[in-house]
């Protein structure tokens, strides 16, 4: 596996995939890795700027067709 902890905002809109990026990453260890499924089209522009704004790294993003995933390694 190469994330500790999976999200699924499938179908959700802004806000929300980064709210629960948020929440989900407040609860992890620095370090550890978080995969956000989204297919929020803001989410694109939204994820990057949430990462850059709270000190996190947005590893990769994959579009698979259905849904992108963004890996995010939280910061200290």
């Amino acid at each position: 596996m190469d994330h500790d902890v999976e999200i699924d905002a499938i179908g959700l809109l802004c806000p929300w995939p980064v709210l629960k990026a948020g929440k989900a990453l407040r609860g992890m260890q620095p370090g550890q890795v978080l995969r956000l499924l989204a297919t929020d089209p803001v989410a694109v522009i939204d994820v990057p700027h949430f990462c850059a704004e709270e000190g996190h790294t947005l590893i990769s993003t994959d579009d698979d067709g259905a849904a992108t995933a963004y890996t995010i390694r939280k910061g200290a």
